[in-house]
């Protein structure tokens, strides 16, 4: 099966200002401007379907506005992101054409694009209903730090793994590589449908991972091996790398 077209693709970024670590995140200034645009461009540079950026906050929506790129306002109230991005699915897409929604963290503005169109790859598969992306942890404290969640899952090709479990625990046991999970998927449009119109499911409490209400509901997802971690920006420091990171490359 092949890769889903282009106008069946809506890379869709959610963003909120609301953020414990680092306030005003999405306008944070990177390289001379607002990260959350940063981040379209990688997006709109990935070239894996349409963009669209999902936000909270009339400041934020100008922001992407002004910078050329598609915008939804979307309720302040949402609980995941999950539910961010179903909102503006229906807002800018009411005629159902979209297939596929690649849901792209609005705080990862030094992400590959190649990351992004990576996410794609296991839906050649029409029996995965969910993707998403991994590499292999090298870091030794990573095994161990309940901050890094891992991929359990069986090898079921060269660069992919079915998922079977995630978990902030150091899994599976033995001998072999552990996998960091990267939080980017790329979802059927009935696989997502479906996952919204679930409540929170009993492991997805218990490790604080909202993927797992997926797996419980028994969704497959099936996960990209990728060469990298893409930055995520969470703190002050993060946002400090992105910024050398960026204004060293020329775009």
């Amino acid at each position: 099966m092949k890769l889903p077209k282009f106008e069946e693709t809506l890379v869709l970024i959610p963003a909120r200002m609301a953020s414990t670590r680092l306030p005003g995140k999405p306008l944070a200034d990177i390289a001379g401007v607002p990260m959350i645009v940063q981040v379209a461009r990688r997006a709109a540079e990935s070239g894996a379907g349409r963009v669209v950026v999902a936000v909270d906050h009339p400041q934020t929506f100008d922001a992407v506005a002004a910078a050329g790129f598609e915008v939804v306002k979307t309720r302040e109230d949402h609980q995941s992101g999950s539910d961010r991005i179903y909102e503006a699915l229906l807002k800018c897409d009411p005629d159902r054409r979209v297939q596929v929604v690649i849901n792209v963290q609005g705080d990862l503005p030094t992400i590959d694009p190649a990351t992004i169109r990576a996410a794609l790859n296991p839906l050649t598969d029409p029996a995965t209903d969910i993707a998403t992306l991994t590499t292999e942890i090298t870091d030794p404290d990573e095994k161990t730090n309940p901050n890094v969640v891992k991929v359990v899952g069986a090898p079921i090709g060269e660069n992919r793994l079915r998922a079977l479990y995630f978990t902030r625990a150091t899994a599976p046991y033995g001998e072999g590589p552990l996998y960091h999970h990267i939080g980017l998927y790329a979802y059927r449009r009935q696989a997502l449908e479906t996952f919204v119109s679930l409540p929170p499911s009993t492991l997805e409490r218990r490790e604080s991972l909202e993927q797992l209400r997926a797996l419980e509901a028994g969704l497959r997802i099936d996960v990209e091996i990728v060469d990298t971690v893409p930055l995520g920006v969470d703190t002050p420091a993060d946002l400090e790398k992105a910024r050398r990171l960026l204004s060293a490359v020329p775009r």
